[in-house]
């Protein structure tokens, strides 16, 4: 898919992994709708795009049905149809199961798995009056493998891949296309939450430039599902052929009573 004046939506375009999808497809010359909960992130972002004219920038939370209802009015308004729509948003909670409230687990949910179909349903309509319709779902490779103290962050990306399946399924004939990424670890604001793990469990951690790199090559090759290159693609395949060899490499380096550093709710993406 070219992007060249095509209409397209990023969630958590504030910052991260959002912020640097928006600029190189900018770059592209797609014409964006930019959302987030912090108008001044969002302002940031399109200051550094090639163009402002680019960029429409709408303060919405994703979880919230008036502001999805925003969102839908505010591409009707602005380009009559939906080219692109990116569910990026997103938060992150890292620590022991034992520890995480019930708060926690509901925002969690909501948030990364409840909004993205929620405002893909509600968009459905502005897709079907594009010619190229693609939604894209950001999820992780922890939505192939469940690591231990990212239970429910694997949990949500895990529903977010059976989703992204399923809607392909559903859509096909309709001819809207869903794919599926799949980054590895990220810098982003609340990256260092994981920070101490990143040792003990050899975690490679990406730029934000980097995944976005993944995620816009994926919508340029129309790409069904893209997973991040390295030994992570690799443990996601052993995974599914042999996945007690997962269970040990990853279990026994988790301590009997896991140190509750780093555990916690994220800001969304913004």
């Amino acid at each position: 898919m070219r992007l060249d004046g095509k209409a397209m939506l990023i969630t958590g375009a504030g910052s991260g992994i959002g912020r640097a999808l928006a600029v190189a497809c900018a770059k592209q010359g797609a014409r964006l709708l930019l959302v987030g909960r912090r108008v001044g992130k969002l302002e940031e972002t399109r200051a550094l795009l090639p163009s402002a004219e680019l960029g429409t920038i709408l303060r919405a939370d994703v979880t919230q049905g008036p502001d999805r209802q925003a969102i839908r009015q505010t591409i009707t308004d602005n380009f009559g149809r939906l080219d692109v729509l990116v569910n990026n948003a997103g938060v992150p909670c890292v620590g022991p199961l034992r520890d995480t409230g019930d708060d926690e687990l509901q925002c969690l949910l909501a948030t990364n798995l409840l909004a993205p179909m929620a405002l893909t349903r509600d968009l459905l309509n502005l897709l079907r009056a594009s010619e190229t319709p693609r939604i894209v779902n950001v999820g992780s490779v922890f939505g192939d493998i469940g690591h231990p103290l990212f239970a429910a962050y694997s949990a949500s990306k895990f529903g977010l891949r059976g989703f992204s399946d399923a809607a392909r399924r559903e859509l096909m004939a309709e001819g809207i296309a869903v794919t599926y990424v799949a980054p590895r670890a990220t810098h982003s604001e609340t990256s260092h939450q994981f920070d101490h793990l990143i040792e003990p469990f050899s975690m490679t951690v990406d730029s934000a430039e980097v995944a976005a790199d993944q995620i816009l090559s994926a919508i340029r090759r129309d790409a069904r599902s893209s997973y991040a290159r390295g030994a992570e693609r690799f443990f996601v395949i052993l995974q599914r052929l042999a996945p007690r060899l997962i269970d040990q490499a990853l279990g026994q380096k988790v301590p009997a009573q896991p140190p509750t550093r780093g555990r916690g709710l994220g800001r969304q993406s913004s």
